[in-house]
């Protein structure tokens, strides 16, 4: 009997030993949390609201119930948002943004009170249009391609002074995409054919300036033959032209004796041609 009420105390002790080490163990875990690599915590307290120092890396304590961690990734993220915006000569152009945000560090409490933990999205897509309708207002349409590294440079500048106001820290903002409306595409192939059109007609017209020159080097030269030829008749007299004509008959004379058709029938100085039919 005496054995079985020491083996029940025994049990007794031990479960409430095991129940105050159950119940040490979730205390001692409700009062530490872990900040990871890359992070920071904002701690809010039931008395004192939202702590003024943020907490770094590593594992801390806190008093359970009392005070709550809410952690914070410091990390630079990547965003992307676009825009339809107008230009100063009135066409619509879709741009879209690509950037790389973190918070500042020594600002997360402030960011917490005002934002929350989701600020980056409540807050970048709303300014970035902003900026961007805003630069692109200021060119025509043309002039963003054309001026395309002054217009990223404009709203680089604008997005990070206005990031600043929200206490985030852009380390890089570049436009990924430019697109034009329908009508305004339509425009610019017109454009280039009409380019197109116009750089032929130009060839066409310097083509026929160039023939309209060998002419008249031509027609020159011809007047300067026959000038030459009239002024050695002159000189001359007729007997240039009889020694051409000679010559010319010396050359005739010699191509019909090498032909195998024709009879020369020597009559005073007469020539007879005729065709040798047994050939």
């Amino acid at each position: 009997m005496g054995s079985s009420q020491a083996a029940v105390s025994f049990l007794t002790n031990l479960a409430r030993a095991a129940f105050g080490l159950g119940i040490g163990a979730t205390v001692l875990n409700s009062s530490l949390y872990t900040v990871d690599g890359g992070e920071r915590a904002v701690l809010f307290d039931r008395f004192r609201g939202v702590l003024d120092e943020s907490v770094g890396e590593g594992t801390h304590f806190l008093v359970p119930w009392l005070q709550k961690p809410y952690v914070f990734d410091i990390r630079t993220r990547p965003h992307t948002f676009s825009s339809i915006s107008g230009t100063k000569d009135l066409q619509m152009v879709n741009l879209t943004l690509r950037v790389l945000s973190r918070p500042e560090v020594t600002r997360l409490p402030t960011i917490f009170k005002t934002l929350g933990l989701e600020y980056d999205e409540k807050v970048l897509p709303s300014i970035g249009n902003e900026v961007l309708k805003a630069v692109v207002a200021q060119f025509n349409a043309d002039q963003l391609l054309t001026e395309r590294p002054h217009v990223s440079a404009l709203v680089r500048e604008s997005l990070i002074r206005r990031a600043k106001d929200f206490n985030i820290v852009l380390d890089d903002v570049a436009i990924t995409h430019l697109s034009y409306g329908a009508e305004f595409s339509k425009a610019v192939e017109q454009k280039q054919v009409a380019q197109q059109e116009a750089e032929r007609s130009k060839f066409i017209v310097m083509k026929a300036e160039q023939e309209r020159r060998a002419a008249i080097i031509r027609a020159e030269g011809e007047s300067e033959a026959a000038k030459l030829i009239s002024q050695a008749t002159e000189a001359a007299g007729t007997g240039l032209i009889e020694l051409r004509r000679i010559e010319a008959s010396r050359e005739n004379a010699a191509t019909l004796s090498r032909s195998g058709n024709v009879w020369y029938l020597p009559k005073e100085n007469n020539m007879l041609l005729g065709i040798n039919a047994g050939r």
